[in-house]
């Protein structure tokens, strides 16, 4: 009888070590996907800065010959 509650306890504990398992198992799935939409929407993000930094540049150009035009600043 020691034998059959042994086995017993050997295979509830191993089932639910499984169940522990696949939870976390689902749980890592769900920050891989929330960190890939985080790394997406940085990258996003860094695209819009690019774009937002070339058009100051622009700006700043267009200024500056605004400024030498109008004599505001030494040529």
């Amino acid at each position: 009888m020691s034998d059959k509650v042994t086995n017993e306890l050997i295979y509830e504990t191993l089932k639910r070590m499984q169940e522990t398992l696949a939870l976390h198992t689902q749980y890592h799935l769900k920050t891989k996907e929330r960190i890939g939409l985080l790394e997406y929407q940085s990258g996003g993000l860094t695209a819009q800065y690019a774009s937002l930094s070339k058009r100051l540049d622009r700006v700043d150009e267009r200024l500056s010959r605004i400024e030498k035009r109008l004599d505001l600043v030494e040529a």
